[in-house]
């Protein structure tokens, strides 16, 4: 695999982890370590807007606040529960993982993200993600946002198969190996995908990673096609891989 260069990986680190400390946006789902609350807000948050996640996140803990309460309703009333929200096949893969998690884990959901993966709904990047947000493990969690950024601070000409397997392999590299800072840089670089570096605009002049971001230096930037408004602000899907 082609690294990027090593010596520009603590100062890209140093950078994002300063603007997310400061500008990082006050979500419900990041005031809490609970796994459960995680993972909902996880699920609900596959290609869907923040904006639209929020109330139904709250509504969804007010009416199974644990995972045991989930485990014991209805799969009927769970997809009243999760009406409006779209994509209904996430909220069928919630209550499954939610019974799993109850009768095979005795309700404790796993650390591991291997362990994680094998539980229903549940693909690499949702693994990173509650492994990294709930447990402060040093996982990587790669979703859209994540992967733009990634591919144009460090690989900006690549393309094809072989840039997916470079993209996470970067991702396990940079991230940093103490829990705490771990969860925050995740968040941090989902963040910068999600508001500076996005789909549809390179917003180079606002960056604070810009000074190690090959695409950032560049004057002149091209970037993918447009995007619609609201694709640009969802995440991508995760498939289970």
């Amino acid at each position: 695999m082609a690294r990027p260069v090593s010596d520009s990986i603590p100062e890209f680190r140093r950078r994002l982890l300063r603007w997310f400390r400061r500008y990082g946006r006050d979500l419900p789902w990041r005031r809490t370590r609970d796994p459960y609350q995680v993972i909902v807000s996880e699920f609900m948050l596959q290609q869907t807007q923040v904006s639209r996640v929020e109330p139904y996140y709250r509504r969804f803990l007010e009416s199974y606040p644990s995972i045991e309460a989930l485990a014991g309703a209805s799969a009927m009333l769970v997809r009243e529960s999760w009406a409006g929200l779209g994509y209904y096949r996430r909220a069928e893969n919630l209550h499954l993982l939610a019974r799993r998690v109850v009768q095979e884990h005795r309700g404790v959901i796993p650390s591991d993200p291997h362990d994680l993966r094998k539980l229903p709904g549940v693909g690499r990047y949702t693994a990173g993600a509650v492994a990294s947000f709930a447990f402060e493990r040093s996982a990587p969690a790669v979703d859209t946002n994540v992967a733009r950024v990634i591919r144009r601070a460090f690989y900006p000409s690549c393309s094809g198969k072989a840039l997916s397997s470079r993209v996470w392999q970067t991702a396990e590299l940079i991230v940093p190996k103490r829990g705490k800072t771990a969860w925050a840089f995740n968040q941090g670089i989902m963040e910068l995908g999600a508001l500076i570096c996005t789909a549809r605009v390179a917003r180079c002049g606002e960056c604070p990673v810009r000074p190690t971001c090959v695409t950032g230096r560049k004057l002149d930037v091209t970037l993918e096609p447009s995007l619609s408004a609201a694709k640009r602000r969802r995440r991508g899907p995760d498939p289970k891989s």
